[in-house]
């Protein structure tokens, strides 16, 4: 492919950083007599605000790790030119897939006065060690476990951790329960403040782009990830990982102790596996609250 070609190709998309700030980014356009091409900008995702793609429109950069825009192709060297740049997007580009296990918490204790107070109840218990048994009959040979660090999501961690012996498990805030944005079509019985909204749809969103992508090109061998959380946040992630509208992620539903699994390929494509699996649970224990 000549490097005009390759260039004209190169349509970043938006950089990263937080959904509260302003979306930017440089797409290729027409060349123009001197043969450089006119940078313009690009239209903001459909989550940002912005005009929708239409139906089928897939974005391969989505996760901003398209060797094509981790390079800069202004600065090449023209005497090497494509065997320069194919040996630079070479170095760029993901070999492993990566596996992601999103986990909801078991049922708590709804009517806890304060955070620290909605505990797991007994058959919360039950149902994480269910969840715990059904990871470790998978025979995966797990990295980590990421999850929230609310009390509900701890507690999960813990039960399941003991049937992962050795899987390191890290806590974070980005996980935490939320109201990722405003859901389409609204609905009556929650109505969360539109400054909820705007705090907790940019955390979210900032726990997507940190944990949501394929895999590093240093990673060599496929990776198996557990992230414990919470139903919005779980549900959230799903329609943007599968580039659905996210005001759709009400539209989901999700048990406790739910497993549900992502699939992010080299190339950036991303499959689900499973959504919200509590197959493995006898009907008397499962619930959704």
């Amino acid at each position: 492919m000549a490097f005009r070609q390759v260039l004209q190709l190169a349509a970043c998309g938006l950089a990263g950083g937080s959904a509260a700030v302003l979306f930017s980014a440089v797409a290729v356009g027409k060349p123009r007599a001197g043969g450089d091409a006119e940078p313009r900008a690009a239209e903001p995702p459909a989550w940002a605000g912005g005009a929708r793609p239409g139906p089928g429109v897939w974005d391969p950069n989505w996760d901003r790790r398209e060797p094509l825009s981790m390079i800069n192709l202004r600065k090449r060297n023209v005497e090497s030119g494509e065997e320069e740049l194919a040996s630079r997007l070479d170095h760029y580009k993901a070999k492993a897939t990566r596996h992601i296990f999103l986990i909801r918490h078991s049922q708590y204790h709804v009517d806890g006065s304060l955070e620290k107070d909605r505990t797991l109840t007994p058959l919360g218990r039950e149902q994480a060690e269910l969840t715990g048994l059904r990871l470790a009959s998978l025979g995966l040979k797990f990295n980590r476990i990421v999850h929230s660090s609310m009390t509900r999501a701890v507690e999960t961690t813990d039960i399941i951790g003991r049937h992962l012996p050795g899987v390191c498990k890290v806590s974070t805030d980005l996980l935490r329960e939320g109201a990722p944005i405003e859901p389409d079509p609204p609905v009556s019985h929650w109505k969360p403040e539109a400054v909820q909204y705007y705090e907790d749809g940019a955390r979210i969103e900032a726990a997507f782009r940190n944990y949501i992508h394929r895999a590093d090109a240093k990673q060599e061998e496929d990776s198996y990830e557990i992230f414990i959380c919470h139903a919005n946040v779980i549900r959230y992630i799903v329609c943007r990982a599968l580039q659905f509208p996210p005001e759709g992620w009400l539209r989901l539903s999700l048990n406790n102790g739910s497993i549900t699994h992502l699939v992010i390929r080299p190339n950036g494509r991303v499959a689900l596996r499973a959504l919200g699996d509590t197959g493995f649970m006898p009907p008397d224990k499962i619930t959704r609250s």
